[in-house]
């Protein structure tokens, strides 16, 4: 099993990743799960599959039973049978995951493109558009940090230039972020932590 990183903050909190290399009968098996007939794309069903196994690790290492995914109004999946808060995110042939227990949480994982400084005008502020300048690297964890603030938001109405922000930092091989979302009166700050590796970026929030 190609899990390559389980972290856990406390016995009911943690984050994991996984690199896929299964095939779809081994995921299945490992997920315990029913692929989606209406997902049409081969990498997109390894994703859907490969998510929940990852997902399942992360319960019984908190000393449950996995009992699938349900999601709610929004979209925003949660747990089946259990109270934690989780998140997912994809980027073939990479999946991560974030579970906990108290505090609604957000992971995002991408892989550096170009197409990240063209659409930057587009999700990030004046301020955050001058901190990245030409830098790939800084613009994909400005863009994974505001995915991991949107999905611990989980409500939809987010604009990620005027709702979501991410004071800026100097870039680091690891590192902590400051995150707020303020939105119609509503406002939240969230620590996250992020991670660059040679072919992707990773960014949670910090329990």
């Amino acid at each position: 099993m190609p899990l390559m990183k389980l972290q856990k903050d406390n016995a009911q909190s943690g984050w994991a990743l996984w690199f896929i290399t299964e095939s779809e009968e081994e995921l299945q098996q490992a997920s315990g799960e029913i692929i989606d007939s209406t997902i049409a794309s081969y990498p997109k069903r390894l994703e859907w599959l490969a998510g929940r196994a990852l997902l399942k690790e992360l319960v019984e290492n908190c000393g449950l039973n996995f009992y699938g995914l349900e999601k709610n109004e929004f979209g925003k999946p949660s747990l089946h049978k259990h109270p934690h808060h989780i998140s997912l995110s994809h980027s073939y042939p990479y999946v991560a995951a974030q579970i906990d227990l108290k505090t609604e949480v957000g992971i995002d994982l991408e892989q550096p493109k170009t197409k990240l400084l063209n659409i930057a005008p587009r999700i990030l502020a004046t301020t955050e558009l001058e901190d990245a300048g030409q830098d790939i690297l800084k613009h994909c964890v400005y863009w994974c940090a505001k995915e991991a603030l949107y999905k611990s938001y989980g409500k939809r109405g987010l604009h990620f230039a005027d709702h979501l922000y991410v004071k800026p930092f100097n870039l680091a091989r690891m590192g902590d972020l400051h995150g707020t979302i303020d939105i119609n009166g509503f406002t939240r700050e969230l620590p996250l932590h992020y991670r660059i590796q040679p072919d992707y970026v990773l960014v949670c929030t910090k329990i």
